[in-house]
C-alpha cells in the first residue's frame, strides 16, 4: 500500500494520533498547507498549486522544496491537483490533512465530496484535522473504527440512505432508511466497539477524536 498525506489549507491541530497516521508517507503540500508541515514534522517531496495564498516567509528547508506551479485561472483546486497528482504516483490511500475549516467553505465541502468519490475508486482516505476526522462509508460493507468510548460522531448522508446500521454507539439503529437531509445520525456517542453498515447512498462518518483546543 502506497500512503501518501496532502497538506490542505485548513485548520490542523498536532495529536499524537494524527502524528502516527503521517508517520512514514509520503507527502505533498498544496499551496498554503505547507505550513502545517513543521508542526507535523513533515518534508513534502512536492509543492503544488497556483501560490496565491502561500505563506510569505517560510523555513530555509521547506523553502527548497521542489514545486510544481499552475495558473491562477484553473479548472482544479490546490488540493484537487495534490490529488490527482499523488494518484498518479501510485497512491492507494491517502491522508487528506487539513481538509476541514478554513476560510473557504466550498473547499471543505469539495473534500468531503472528493473523499467520497475516491473511496468509490477503490482509494482508502482519511480527512483529519487532528480533532476531526472523516471517513467514507461505502455501501455494502460492515466497517469498524477504533474510537474511544465516548467519541462524538456523526454519519453524513449525501444522497437518501438505506438499510444503515451502527452498532457499538449510544444510539444505535437497524436497517434504516434515512431522507437526504436529515439530522437522524448527526450527534451520536461511541459505546463499545463502533461499527457502520450501509445498504445504499453515500455516507461519510465525521468523528471527533481529538478535543478543539481552548481558545
Amino acid at each position: 500500500m502506497s500512503t501518501f498525506t496532502l497538506l490542505l489549507g485548513g485548520e490542523v491541530i498536532h495529536t499524537p494520533r494524527l502524528a502516527a497516521q503521517a508517520a512514514g508517507t509520503r507527502v505533498i503540500a498544496a499551496d498554503s498547507g505547507i505550513r502545517h508541515a513543521d508542526m507535523l514534522g513533515l518534508l513534502p517531496e512536492l509543492w503544488v498549486g497556483d501560490f496565491d495564498s502561500a505563506p510569505a516567509h517560510l523555513p530555509a528547508h521547506l523553502a527548497k522544496v521542489p514545486q510544481e506551479r499552475f495558473p491562477a485561472e484553473k479548472d482544479s483546486t490546490d488540493g484537487e491537483l495534490a490529488v490527482s497528482i499523488a494518484l498518479k504516483c501510485g497512491a492507494t490511500k491517502m491522508n487528506l490533512v487539513g481538509a476541514f475549516g478554513g476560510a473557504r467553505a466550498d473547499h471543505a465541502f469539495l473534500h468531503l465530496a472528493l473523499a467520497l468519490r475516491l473511496a468509490e475508486q477503490g482509494i482508502d482516505v482519511l480527512l483529519t484535522s487532528g480533532a476531526q476526522e472523516g471517513i467514507p462509508v461505502l455501501p455494502g460493507q460492515a466497517k469498524t473504527f477504533d474510537y474511544d468510548e465516548g467519541t462524538l460522531f456523526s454519519v453524513l448522508g449525501f444522497s437518501k440512505l438505506t438499510d444503515l446500521t451502527i452498532k457499538g454507539a449510544k444510539w444505535p439503529l437497524h436497517k434504516v432508511e434515512m431522507p437526504f437531509g436529515s439530522s437522524l445520525t448527526i450527534s451520536n456517542a461511541v459505546k463499545g466497539r463502533l461499527e457502520i453498515a450501509l445498504g445504499s447512498g453515500r455516507a461519510l462518518l465525521l468523528a471527533h477524536p481529538s478535543p478543539l483546543p481552548e481558545s
